[in-house]
């Protein structure tokens, strides 16, 4: 395995537009060896184009992506520093699993039995001397993530590798993507599933339009967003005009109910008994992964953009 301080990924003002269509504008994060971070965003956030240049598939017109200071391109035998799953294509469909990759074993130099080990690690042994034209989806990406690991690297750079996988497939991959990165590699995954991602990761980056919206620990953005309280009242007109008066806002979230973003219960509460008005409920609870990509991403859909074109 190579140093950890070829783990840092350092995006600097990466910036890339198609035609009139900018997919990333300016955008700057970090990810430090040793953590798991969600990539997140939107359809046509972004997401895929900003991974395709850190991995050199893509040129820039400004700005830089290095892994561990260097550019993808001028890395000392990259296989062994990055594994990179961007898509599950690429497999010639008459080969076996087993012989992909071996193929990718001579190709790099690797010791034929690592293909061994990686089938075992990625759950395929059963299906290794299996065409690959029989593989389902999900098999398909479990064999290119053993193609990513073939060079054992520090750093791993994923565009959903859950695609196409069954809940019990997304469990273990998220386990295995846990393990990698509990043993102190990088890893760098994009995914829709929020629920999955609010299992996995220590950090997220969340981008919207190309440009970043939020980035930090769950719990760091969760705060940020700020408790969520949901109130039950048959009064919910009176509710909503005391809260205003206070200078909160609330919204509906039914007949008799409304969540209130930012102020802590007992101020609802107080609000209310002053006011003489009738509560039936008060529940407070924290924002969740889910409501801060919602509430950091909203309005993403741009009208002027040319249908078909993708911006991810």
């Amino acid at each position: 395995m190579v140093s950890e301080a070829q783990g840092l990924i350092e995006i600097t003002g990466l910036t890339k537009s198609f035609g009139a269509v900018r997919a990333v504008d300016n955008l700057t994060f970090s990810v430090s060896p040793g953590t798991v971070v969600g990539f997140l965003g939107p359809n046509g956030a972004g997401k895929t184009t900003t991974l395709r240049m850190l991995v050199g598939l893509v040129r820039p017109d400004a700005g830089s992506a290095t892994i561990g200071g260097r550019p993808y391109a001028a890395l000392p035998q990259p296989n062994d520093v990055v594994g990179a799953v961007l898509e599950s294509s690429g497999f010639y469909p008459a080969h076996s699993g087993l012989e992909h990759l071996r193929v990718y074993c001579r190709v790099n130099g690797y010791p034929k039995d690592r293909a061994h080990d990686v089938l075992e690690m990625v759950g395929l042994t059963d299906a290794a001397r299996r065409p690959v034209r029989g593989y389902s989806l999900g098999m398909r990406q479990r064999l290119a993530l053993g193609a990513a690991l073939l060079g054992d690297p520090r750093v791993l750079v994923l565009d959903e590798p859950a695609n196409g996988l069954d809940p019990e497939g997304i469990a273990w991959m998220r386990r295995l993507l846990r393990q990698l990165g509990d043993e102190g590699r990088t890893v760098l995954v994009s995914s829709h599933v929020l629920s999955e991602v609010q299992q996995l990761v220590d950090h997220v980056v969340i981008i919207r339009d190309g440009r970043l919206v939020g980035q930090g620990s769950l719990l760091e953005l969760e705060e940020a967003r700020g408790t969520v309280v949901s109130v039950l009242t048959p009064a919910i007109d009176d509710l909503l005009s005391a809260l205003a008066r206070a200078g909160h806002s609330a919204e509906r979230a039914g007949p008799e109910e409304l969540r209130v973003v930012g102020v802590p219960a007992r101020d609802v509460g107080r609000i209310a008994h002053v006011e003489r008005i009738e509560l039936h409920g008060l529940t407070s609870e924290r924002s969740g992964l889910e409501e801060v990509f919602f509430a950091l991403t909203a309005d993403a859909e741009q009208p002027g953009v040319p249908s078909g074109t993708s911006r991810s």
